[in-house]
């Protein structure tokens, strides 16, 4: 008693570590790709933030050039004498409406006669050279004192002798985020006309010149290029920055990402415990025999006479919860001992009906066998030796393979000709569902397919496995098998099937349920009563 309840609770201590293993790695996992999720769907909003930007960038220094031109020609056109108070006040109602220019002035011999905010100059002695000059003949200056404005760059654009200043406040739209951007003349020899606030490391002359946008180094950034003008200019913010000002957002997917994974990782904890456990528990049942085996009626269907029998395995779990077949053959398949369910299956049957099978020549048992059964070479040899032990010949039993079986067709093909050579009936399950062919019903040289309930419950319905039924019946007939129709549960799908001229027999609830061997025996009894009664 000490000893299973020290082992119960290293069980216990083992399910909880392995438990908590699987929580802990599934929420790193987790917060790794949250992380990583955030990341790439922060970075992607950043960047079409940086498109819509620069192209609005764009716009406006598209808008800066034209406007800048339009006020260099009427400048140029000026009906006043050279810097008279009348010019330089006709310069100063232009800056006033205009929208991008801070400076206006005249310019001769690279020096600044006057201008519209400074008046005119006494003593012009600064002489600055343009950076460069673009084709309409516009020349282009940077930072040219006296009109610098703090730490900002200036350009400043001189067409004949009038020349006027750009406001550098064109990236009040940028908001929040620190964006930045970098203005480049595509014609100049030098390609740079400078840059604004901050350099675009790693800028090449084809990022800072073409459409695009995308990741450089460390930064995002987007060009555009203007359609008008020989310029374009680049918006760009360090992935550092955007990863700041996302904090709150990139936080939020870090968390999900770590309850999600840790959800995972315990969910996948508690299906590897439980199949583990069930499979522990599936091997325990089978050595100590606490399968169940219960028997289904297969009638005729024309005369609702009991013709045998198919035997199914039940079983319910050492906490008394049932598990179905479909379950429990799966996991036995995959850890290699379903074996140990047909033997089973094949002794309790041995067990159960032997007296029957030998008294009642034309009653037939059906046991469902495995792909892996049928490669196992010990497999005949354990049917031969069962059945010479209960004295019970091959023709009582028909052996029932799934379509999947015929997969195995190099496997299953010898095999299941030996079962044929000592007499054992042998049926092709679920029909219908899986892979078979022609050549192969013809080649494993099977007495008769079953045909699967999917296909029955389809009768009365609109469902186009209906369609089918007919050709199925009619390969039947031409090839001669049997037919054992599956899940026939109501009087009308039993009357379909009647009509056919073709010997069928069936299976479902409308001529019985699964049930034990005592109560099939009591129920095998009553039909030989009336059998003996009607004689």
């Amino acid at each position: 008693m000490g000893s299973s309840a020290g082992s119960m609770m290293l069980n216990l201590k083992q399910r909880l570590l392995v438990t908590l293993v699987a929580t802990l790695v599934g929420a790193a996992c987790g917060t790794f790709l949250g992380y990583e999720l955030g990341r790439s769907i922060t970075f992607d909003r950043a960047e079409i933030r940086l498109v819509q930007t620069a192209d609005r960038t764009m716009t406006e220094a598209d808008a800066s050039s034209r406007e800048s031109r339009e006020v260099l020609a009427s400048m140029n056109a000026s009906p006043y004498p050279f810097c008279s108070d009348a010019e330089i006040a006709y310069f100063r109602d232009m800056l006033f409406q205009s929208e991008y220019l801070k400076e206006a002035g005249r310019m001769r011999g690279g020096k600044i006669e006057c201008s519209a905010t400074l008046g005119r100059l006494k003593r012009p002695a600064t002489q600055y050279e343009p950076d460069f000059s673009q084709p309409d003949g516009t020349r282009v200056y940077k930072d040219p004192a006296p009109l610098m404005m703090g730490d900002m760059t200036v350009v400043g654009l001189q067409l004949g002798e009038s020349f006027v200043v750009i406001s550098p406040y064109l990236e009040n739209h940028r908001g929040t985020l620190s964006m930045h951007y970098a203005s480049t003349a595509i014609n100049d020899p030098k390609w740079q006309l400078g840059r604004l606030i901050v350099a675009l490391p790693q800028a090449t002359r084809a990022i800072l010149t073409t459409n695009g946008h995308g990741r450089l180094g460390s930064s995002l950034y987007a060009t555009r290029c203007s359609t008008r003008y020989f310029n374009c200019v680049t918006d760009y913010i360090s992935l550092a920055d955007v990863l700041r000002a996302s904090q709150a957002e990139l936080a939020g997917y870090i968390a999900l990402g770590g309850l999600i994974g840790a959800g995972f990782g315990f969910i996948c904890s508690f299906i590897y415990r439980r199949n583990r456990s069930m499979a522990q528990q599936l091997r325990r049942a089978i050595a100590q025999d606490k399968l169940r085996v219960v028997y289904q009626p297969i009638v005729e269907l024309d005369s609702r006479r009991m013709v045998g029998a198919e035997a199914l395995a039940r079983w319910t779990d050492e906490e008394g919860l049932p598990v179905g077949p479909d379950v429990f053959v799966r996991i036995a398949e995959q850890r290699g001992f379903v074996g140990g369910i047909t033997k089973l299956v094949l002794r309790h049957v041995l067990h159960d009906f032997a007296e029957t099978l030998r008294t009642h020549r034309n009653f037939r048992i059906n046991v469902n066998v495995s792909a892996t059964d049928l490669a196992d070479p010990e497999f005949v040899p354990m049917v031969d030796r069962a059945l010479d032990e209960a004295k019970v010949p091959g023709r009582s039993l028909a052996i029932e393979i799934t379509e999947s079986c015929t997969a195995w067709h190099r496997f299953s093909l010898e095999t299941i000709l030996r079962l044929r050579q000592r007499g054992f009936g042998i049926d092709i399950d679920d029909f219908g569902t899986g892979y078979s062919s022609l050549s192969y019903l013809q080649d494993l040289a099977v007495d008769s397919i079953k045909i699967d309930r999917a296909f029955t419950h389809s009768i009365g319905t609109e469902a186009v496995t209906v369609s089918i039924l007919p050709q199925i019946l009619a390969m039947a007939e031409t090839l001669n098998l049997g037919v054992v129709v599956e899940g026939i549960e109501t009087e009308q799908q039993a009357a379909y099937f009647a009509t056919y001229d073709h010997p069928i027999l069936a299976q479902g609830w409308l001529f019985g349920h699964p049930v034990s061997c005592g109560e099939f025996h009591r129920l095998l009894a009553e039909e030989d009563k009336k059998a003996v009664a009607s004689a």
